[in-house]
């Protein structure tokens, strides 16, 4: 309770405990933030991951509190496992060659089930962010079980192993044990597989197609509203997000003339929707 824990890389952003989140939302609805998105840092962690799909997990608990505070807000959830694991990595591990890497087809199940919950709870939207193959055909069809096939998804379909996550591991204590992600992240030099991508999380059912990072990949943005036309979202990361805070607190940079000018950029190249850390602001300086 009346957790308030600013995260150092990302100023002006904090973990908050549920009930924080509640007021904190309140305050971004009234400047005319409507939608958001959470991530949840439990309290104890295993190797699947278990706490994401638990009925009284930290999620579940905000989406529950936030839809009877907030009746008109969306909620969208990420889905993945990172957080929840104790080794960081977005799925269960599996030995192959002498090391250990993400089993794509044993986390499936949990993918599905994680989406469940999250939606049980009150989730308008979810947002499958590990980049397992058949992980929105798997989702899909769990909530179609569920009888939620009204359920929109959101996929992280062309999202790229950046350098740009960094205070992003911080906020959410989800740094990798041992390795890297790049075995189910995409290569940054690669475009044509985005869009390979792309068509895979369309053809098993996508409804929004995500391209993360945004600022480095502007290119990537507009290829695949090109390509397919569908809605697509723009994931302004933290790492794009501390450098604008960085260079600002130095008096390098304007702050709020850059950020306009970053978040343009992204809605130009063909975004229809930008998650982004510097919403707050840019509904402060927009009003």
């Amino acid at each position: 309770m009346n957790i308030k824990n600013e995260i150092a890389s990302m100023p002006g952003n904090f973990q908050l405990s549920v009930d924080r989140l509640v007021d904190e939302v309140g305050a971004a609805e009234k400047l005319g933030i409507q939608a958001y998105i959470l991530f949840g840092i439990p309290t104890a962690k295993d190797g699947q991951g278990s706490s994401a799909w638990a009925d009284d997990g930290i999620v579940q608990q905000a989406l529950r509190a936030l839809r009877s505070a907030h009746k008109d807000i969306l909620l969208i959830t990420d889905e993945c496992f990172c957080e929840y694991t104790d080794h960081g990595h977005c799925g269960i591990l599996k030995e192959r060659r002498g090391t250990l890497d993400v089993d794509n087809d044993a986390t499936l199940p949990n993918l599905a089930r994680q989406c469940v919950s999250h939606v049980q709870a009150g989730a308008d939207m979810v947002a499958p962010s590990g980049m397992m193959d058949g992980m929105v055909s798997a989702i899909r069809k769990g909530l179609d079980d569920a009888g939620r096939s009204d359920i929109p998804i959101m996929s992280y379909a062309a999202k790229y192993a950046s350098g740009f996550y960094g205070p992003f591991r911080d906020a959410a204590e989800s740094p990798p044990q041992f390795g890297d992600r790049s075995s189910y992240q995409m290569d940054p030099a690669n475009t044509d597989e985005a869009l390979r991508e792309v068509a895979l999380d369309l053809d098993e059912g996508a409804d929004i197609v995500m391209v993360k990072p945004a600022l480095s990949y502007l290119d990537i943005i507009r290829r695949v509203k090109d390509r397919f036309g569908v809605p697509v979202a723009a994931y302004n990361v933290s790492g794009e997000f501390a450098m604008v805070k960085a260079a600002s607190a130095r008096g390098w940079i304007d702050e709020r003339r850059v950020t306009m000018e970053i978040l343009t950029s992204i809605k130009r190249a063909g975004a229809d929707m930008i998650l982004t850390y510097h919403a707050l602001d840019a509904a402060r300086w927009l009003r």
